[in-house]
């Protein structure tokens, strides 16, 4: 289980986490944020800090695979900025919170037959981004838009052309691929600040997004709507709601919005607004995010090429991104069993991909920063407080379920290894517990000593026998480390169950049982 020697030869690597991050050359200026966002990478190029709960990012407004984090590298269009994304996965969840600024230049939608969405024309040459920061020039009505955030907060800058008609439109109905919002609020609380939630279902079945807004700019007036129905009341409800804030405006005028976010409350979100940008300066809003980025970039140093430090560096902003913080500045979330929890002395994060990540992301930042594997696995156990078992895949306080293995178990058996501060006794009371439950065919696996290929077709069969079984002997290791001999042999013996799948004369495992 000791990853470092072997972790070190791999990636030739060492820490210098005491490197002057104002350093001339800088690492941030390696990273390609829109690496991934072409092809099946589904990567998204906005602004985001390292693991925050805020992803604020384009999304080009249509659905598809190919679109799952919002944005896609071909398209030529955007319907908004959204605040929450996934990086990587198969799963089309998210986009919380779409705002869009628009004018009387706006005249189509790429929903002709639905509901109206418009949208701006781009192009890549106007465009940039770069860790914690994104800015695209709107062509179809000449506003720019730049983009930066805080863990808790997206901070917006418009510059708009001399229009009458200037508008900035939160759609809270805005939806794609697998989400859809079933339950939407906004109340308008003054001229220039609206606050309310989202809450959706998809993947993840119970989501919610509580959240505060405010302008740097009075707006002149505003259009509250409940699907196409405009409302006179100052807070307005339902499944598909938004406001249409008017502010007249002068060429080059900015307009800055600020947008907290929390999965608890809009109190929460306030509370998180406050503490995190209380000013209004975006520049050094942005200056702060790039410091953040630096200063996690900078554990690693490399000598190579520049088109390999791109590549390394890249790849090292993208490990960062998931988990992602789930509580507020005040410890309160939402958990997995659908109540608000107060996380006591750590921060609960989320989107947990285990089975994407267990094998190498995890074991990395054992090393790189065993702080936030602290609470990581608090975060675990926090999660098997809430339902029983450990997380499998989670996100946005749900569990759902996705992928196989029981894999929360040997990213703390590994952390347990190697030191990591952690309550050995209900860790392993967790771990154990997860590997005995009746779901996902482990009653099977337990009775035949491997998972049987179903009458359906299912033909996860042997995936399913050789990651539980692995997760069987790092149980059995943390059995032996806690001198709990009985478990010990009886998991060890579990671990061994991937030789009923083995046939040495071809020296592979069959395809189904």
């Amino acid at each position: 289980m000791r990853l470092l020697a072997t972790c070190w030869a791999m990636i030739c690597l060492f820490a210098c986490s005491e490197k002057n991050v104002e350093s001339e050359n800088k690492l941030t200026g390696y990273v390609n944020t829109f690496v991934g966002t072409d092809g099946p990478g589904n990567t998204y190029p906005g602004a985001v800090a390292p693991f925050g709960m805020v992803q604020l990012s384009p999304d080009n407004g249509l659905p598809g695979w190919d679109r799952i984090a919002g944005y896609f590298w071909p398209d030529s269009t955007i319907a908004g900025f959204s605040h929450t994304h996934l990086s990587g996965t198969g799963a089309g969840d998210l986009y919380d919170l779409l705002f869009m600024p628009m004018n009387s230049r706006f005249t189509e939608s790429l929903t002709p037959e639905g509901d109206y969405r418009p949208y701006s024309k781009f192009s890549h040459d106007r465009e940039e981004a770069s860790p914690g920061y994104y800015k695209v020039d709107l062509l179809s009505s000449g506003i720019v838009a730049e983009l930066t955030a805080t863990k808790r907060v997206g901070f917006h800058r418009y510059t708009f052309p001399e229009d009458e008609k200037s508008q900035i439109i939160l759609d809270l109905g805005f939806r794609m691929n697998w989400d859809s919002p079933y339950a939407t609020q906004i109340t308008i609380e003054n001229d220039s600040t609206i606050s309310g939630y989202r809450k959706s279902s998809g993947w993840a079945k119970d989501q919610r997004v509580y959240f505060a807004a405010k302008f740097s700019k009075a707006f002149k007036s505003a259009d509250l709507f409940d699907a196409d129905t405009k409302s006179e009341e100052s807070e307005v409800n339902g499944a598909k709601t938004k406001i249409v804030a008017h502010f007249p405006t002068t060429e080059k005028e900015q307009i800055l919005v600020k947008v907290a976010l929390s999965s608890a409350s809009v109190e929460g979100a306030k509370k998180n607004l406050k503490a995190e940008l209380p000013a209004w300066d975006f520049d050094a809003a942005v200056k702060s995010a790039d410091r953040e980025w630096e200063k996690v970039l900078s554990q690693i140093e490399i000598t190579g090429s520049e088109v390999q430090k791109e590549i390394f560096y890249t790849n090292l902003y993208h490990l960062y991104l998931t988990p992602s913080l789930l509580s507020d500045v005040d410890g309160m979330h939402k958990g997995a069993d659908g109540k608000n929890h107060k996380a006591e002395g750590f921060d609960r994060y989320d989107t947990f991909s285990l089975w994407d990540t267990y094998r190498t992301a995890h074991p990395l930042y054992t090393i790189l920063c065993p702080d936030k594997v602290v609470d990581f696995i608090k975060s675990f156990l926090a999660h098997y407080d809430e339902t029983g078992l450990l997380p499998v895949w989670s996100l946005a306080g749900n569990e759902t379920n996705m992928m196989i293995g029981y894999h929360a178990v040997p990213v703390i058996v590994d952390a347990y290894f190697k030191g990591i501060e952690m309550d050995a006794e209900k860790a392993y009371t967790a771990c154990k517990e997860s590997a005995m439950e009746k779901g996902r065919q482990i009653d099977e696996y337990m009775k035949l000593g491997y998972v049987p290929a179903d009458a359906e077709g299912e033909n996860w069969s042997v995936s399913k026998t050789l990651e539980y079984a692995y997760d069987d002997w790092c149980i059995a290791q943390f059995a032996k480390a806690l001198n709990k001999k009985d478990d010990y042999q009886y998991f060890l013996k579990r671990g061994e169950n991937w030789k009923n799948l083995y046939d040495p004369k071809s020296t592979f495992l069959p395809s189904e049982r």
